[in-house]
């Protein structure tokens, strides 16, 4: 038995003990709001790799996406029995349920008819699914309990008032527990493909919640204020608002509908507001902070998101065994023509090593990895943001390797390619033996 079975077994009799009929109630009711629910999902992806990510999603969904392609963006439909899954993406940044699309939104000529237009839309959307999807999604996503510590350490309101996080994570915890128990969320455990993933989610959250159980319930008779922020991501240049000005507007409307607390920092619910020329996707943020962080244990000055490391490796291989050794990239200790895939983030010469160094180490690298890879079946993907220099390396190896494919990626704003790259046939000869020395390999 996992961990995880074991954990939420654990909770499940500590909550069917003492609430036996509580629990019994929202199981019936969960499980009656949820069956048969369908929703749409958009999922952030890095820049370049849209194809890559509905490719996975395809693959272990069974569902089509529909890609904006150069935008980083994906959008799929999947039933609630799904959203397990989903996490367990590893190709994909954040995830949020679409609320509606506007493919073609009629914006009016001033800025105050536009805003109003917003404040009159939000009582019009079909907001009832993509809340209930949010609310069942809270045992899923990873809480950026850090984030919240140090807001509620600098907030002077939540000081002044005694409470502060601490009734609020009360809260998510007790409406976690009460979301373990629907069974079909709980069937998700038993798939063996996702188990690993799924510990890795929640596990930690499923056994802290355990021990708060006792306390949480004696709260269940406060009522419930969720507090929510408006986030906007606007593109284009036709529009007469700014992106605050659409927030403000929309989020005030969404608060006198809802009758939700306004709170920038430690919400419950983020809604966002994604414009792109004139498409408008309303949704609602099933992450809190981006998947890429989900299995990374330190972070150093260069380090790179999962996400687009799942998509570099995508492009040769799935599952390749990974393992950790420090090495010269110019001096490798393998043999010639030993290596059939080489996969690097090379440096970008701005927080490691420097433009000037690279028009020595990028000829160098691919000197070296000429060498090691086999002739005519070798393969490399390599990640760079210095493109000038890595062509002009790359022009001097032609007899070497062949560009097969290029990637556009925007990484942190920076504009970096991923190269494929095809091993020639050609015989790798050492410098020193065109020389007529003999080389040590």
């Amino acid at each position: 038995m996992s961990d995880v079975q074991e954990a939420t077994n654990q909770l499940l009799d500590v909550n069917l003990h003492e609430n036996q009929r509580s629990i019994q109630v929202t199981e019936s009711g969960l499980r009656s709001e949820s069956e048969h629910l369908q929703v749409t999902i958009g999922a952030t992806v890095p820049t370049g790799f849209e194809q890559t990510a509905a490719d996975e999603v395809r693959e272990k969904l069974g569902s089509l996406c529909k890609i904006s392609k150069d935008r980083g963006k994906i959008y799929f439909d999947i039933s609630v029995e799904s959203l397990a899954q989903v996490h367990c993406l590893r190709s994909v940044d954040n995830l949020f349920v679409v609320v509606q699309e506007f493919k073609d939104y009629q914006f009016k000529e001033t800025k105050e008819e536009v805003l109003k237009d917003f404040e009159d839309l939000a009582g019009k959307l079909p907001w009832s699914d993509p809340l209930k999807i949010w609310k069942i999604n809270t045992c899923f996503k990873k809480k950026k309990t850090k984030h919240k510590k140090i807001n509620q350490n600098s907030s002077k309101e939540k000081i002044e008032s005694g409470r502060g996080d601490k009734t609020d994570e009360r809260d998510v915890k007790k409406e976690f527990t009460n979301n373990v128990l629907d069974s079909q969320i709980l069937d998700c455990y038993e798939n063996a493909a996702i188990k690993e993933e799924i510990s890795t989610l929640v596990g930690d959250d499923l056994t802290s919640c355990k021990d708060e159980t006792e306390e949480s319930s004696k709260e269940e008779t406060d009522p419930e204020v969720l507090k929510f922020r408006v986030t906007c991501n606007r593109a284009g240049e036709k529009h007469c608002f700014s992106s605050n000005e659409a927030a403000r507007d929309f989020g005030g409307a969404v608060q006198d509908y809802f009758k939700w607390k306004a709170d920038m920092t430690n919400f419950d619910v983020e809604v966002l507001l994604n414009i792109h020329d004139n498409e408008i996707v309303v949704g609602i943020a099933l992450t809190e902070e981006s998947l890429h962080r989900r299995n990374i244990t330190h972070f150093g000055p260069t380090t790179l998101r999962s996400t687009l490391a799942y998509g570099m490796l995508s492009k040769l291989s799935w599952g390749l065994p990974i393992d950790t050794i420090q090495w010269d990239i110019c001096n490798l200790p393998l043999r010639t023509g030993s290596v059939d895939i080489m996969v690097t983030d090379m440096p970008f010469g701005k927080r490691m090593g420097s433009k000037k160094r690279n028009w020595n180490l990028y000829p160098a690298c691919l000197r070296e990895m000429s060498r090691v890879c086999r002739p005519g079946t070798g393969q490399a993907v390599l990640l760079t943001q210095d493109k000038k220099c890595f062509i002009k390396a790359l022009s001097g190896m032609g007899h070497l390797w062949r560009k097969v494919h290029t990637v556009w990626v925007n990484i942190g704003g920076l504009h970096a390619a991923v190269y494929l790259l095809k091993r020639t046939p050609q015989t790798f000869v050492h410098p020193s033996e065109q020389d007529g020395e003999r080389s040590p390999w």
